[in-house]
C-alpha cells in the first residue's frame, strides 16, 4: 500500500489539467479545509474531490468490487474512507463551500467533464 498515491494521482491530473485549460485557477490539497480537497477555488468558494472509485467505493462496476483475500482489513478500511468523504463535504458545505465531485469512471468523456467543471464553477 506504500505505493498507492494519495496526491497527483492520473485522474487528479487529468482534471487539474482540463480545469486549466479551460481557464481556472485553483490550489491544491488545501490541509486547513476539511477532507484536504484535490482542487480548491477560493474565490468561488468551492473545492473539487477527485475519487477512485474503489478507494472511495463507487457504486459503479469498479467501486462494486470488494478484495476476497484479507476482508476482516479491506471492508472496514473501505466503509471508513467513504465516512470519512461523507464528513469532509459535510464539513466543507456547513463552511460555505460548494463540493463537487469526480469519479474515476466519469472521465472517460472529456466533453462531458469540461461541462460538468463549467456548470460547477461558472464562466
Amino acid at each position: 500500500m506504500r505505493q498507492v498515491r494519495g496526491k497527483d494521482t492520473r485522474p487528479e491530473m487529468v482534471v487539474r489539467r482540463l480545469a486549466h485549460r479551460l481557464g481556472y485557477r485553483f490550489r491544491l490539497h488545501r490541509r486547513d479545509l476539511p477532507g484536504s480537497p484535490d482542487l480548491v477555488f477560493p474565490a468561488r468558494r468551492a473545492v473539487i474531490f477527485v475519487h477512485g472509485c474503489f478507494w472511495h467505493q463507487h457504486d459503479c462496476p469498479r467501486g462494486a468490487r470488494r478484495p476476497a483475500s484479507n476482508a476482516s482489513y479491506w471492508h472496514p478500511k473501505l466503509a471508513r474512507n467513504v465516512e470519512r468523504d461523507r464528513e469532509a463535504r459535510q464539513r466543507l458545505e456547513s463552511q460555505g463551500w460548494r463540493t463537487l465531485v469526480i469519479w474515476e469512471c466519469e472521465m472517460r468523456s472529456a466533453d462531458e467533464l469540461s461541462r460538468r467543471l463549467t456548470d460547477f464553477l461558472g464562466g
